[in-house]
């Protein structure tokens, strides 16, 4: 597989517009593309993956097994999003798997590469603040809705991570995603994922559109269900 050119990169990493040229290429030099089919995994928890993952097409989903055999999602990650920094950063096994929701073309950067901007770019440390920062709020704020909200609460908050402006600045306001995908997303069943979405467009929140959601009121989505 060859390794990406700057300018592609450019287009699927809205981070590497924070590098001098000089990194952009050198980062390009480091990453690669494959394609993943809808349930595929990239990693499973226990490998020792020396990628970054980003999504350039497609959603993935980070979560794992729990010894009782349940499936337990920790986030959704669309396009423009990219995760697994943490383990990078700690030089440790993944605590996680990472699955294909859909059919998604993910980008992997070395973590040779990753290492050397980390040690060399003041914007890409910039941006891993950021993005590390953003990242506990929304573990944290996780733990607070999967306890306290309903199915309701739950999928308008988990909307509210999947349209991120800072976690996945290229997403916008439409999201090619199914209700399928969403429950999966929310560890919530298509039929309550379904009702969900209904009660919030009916509440003016997004519409429902043929192939994925639309979202009107972000804000309102984020922090939904607080007094």
């Amino acid at each position: 597989m060859a390794f990406l050119t700057a300018e592609y990169l450019s287009k699927i990493a809205p981070w590497a517009s924070e590098l001098t040229a000089a990194e952009r290429e050198r980062a390009a030099r480091g990453t690669i593309e494959k394609s993943f089919s809808k349930g595929d995994y990239i990693c499973h928890q226990g490998d020792r993956m020396n990628y970054w993952c980003g999504v350039a097409s497609g959603i993935i989903k980070v979560g794992t097994i729990s010894t009782a055999g349940k499936a337990v999602t920790f986030t959704g990650v669309p396009t423009s999003g990219w995760v697994g920094e943490g383990s990078i950063l700690k030089d440790e096994i993944r605590q996680y798997d990472i699955v294909a929701v859909r059919d998604s073309r993910v980008a992997l950067m070395q973590k040779t590469t990753f290492d050397w901007l980390f040690e060399n770019s003041v914007g890409f440390n910039r941006f891993l603040v950021r993005q590390l920062n953003e990242r506990l709020g929304q573990f944290i704020a996780t733990v607070g809705y999967d306890r306290m909200f309903d199915a309701r609460a739950r999928v308008a908050r988990a909307l509210g991570w999947l349209f991120n402006p800072v976690l996945y600045p290229g997403v916008g306001t439409y999201l090619d995603i199914s209700q399928e995908d969403l429950g999966l997303i929310c560890g919530l069943s298509r039929q309550a994922a379904n009702k969900g979405l209904k009660e919030l467009e009916e509440e003016g929140f997004l519409t429902m559109e043929r192939n994925g959601i639309r979202v009107i009121n972000l804000d309102g989505l984020t922090s939904y269900g607080e007094e």
